[in-house]
Order: structure tokens, then C-alpha cells, then sequence
């Protein structure tokens, strides 16, 4: 699945947030649910998908990503909990 996305990925329910962009989102989701970068979500475990929002094109995801990143982390808690109010782990709804 080839497609442009913004995605956050958490540690556990209100827990600690990641906000990424990526052109493959079931790649890059195992990669952070595996561990095998080193980075933010390894270093937190965040390993949830716990929302995500597909594009047209990378420049208008890396546009959102912007934006949501420069937002109060109450607002990407009430990003998350409007559409997924049970935190509940995204990634098998990829495929």
C-alpha cells in the first residue's frame, strides 16, 4: 500500500505520542511496533497505531504533519479520541 500518511503512534492510552508522515504506512507501523530504528518511538515504545489520515500526494501529508505537530498535545489527544474514543491498536485495519 503505497499511499501518503500522517500517523500517531502511542505507548498506551494517553500515553506518549508520535506524530510521523510516511509514504507506507504497514511498513513504517511494523517498523515501529518491531523496533528496528532507533529513535523516538523505540526509546517511548510506542508501538500503537492509534490514528492515521491518508493523502493524495506527500506534499499535502508532510503539510498536515506540520500542522499537527505544531498543535498542543491536547489537540492530538482530541485528534485521536474523536475517531478512535478506545484507543484501540489501527494496525490490522491496514490490511
Amino acid at each position: 500500500m503505497k499511499q501518503p500518511a500522517v500517523y500517531i503512534m502511542a505507548s498506551r492510552k494517553s500515553g506518549t505520542l508520535y506524530t510521523g508522515v510516511t509514504s507506507n504506512l504497514p511498513q513504517r507501523v511494523w517498523q515501529h511496533r518491531e523496533g528496528t530504528a532507533d529513535g523516538f518511538t523505540k526509546r517511548y515504545g510506542c508501538t500503537l497505531l492509534v490514528w492515521f489520515e491518508p493523502h493524495a500526494t506527500m506534499e499535502s501529508a508532510i503539510l498536515r504533519e506540520k500542522q499537527i505537530k505544531a498543535g498542543s498535545r491536547a489537540k492530538k489527544l482530541a485528534l485521536v479520541e474523536t475517531l478512535n474514543p478506545d484507543w484501540r491498536d489501527l494496525y490490522a485495519d491496514l490490511f
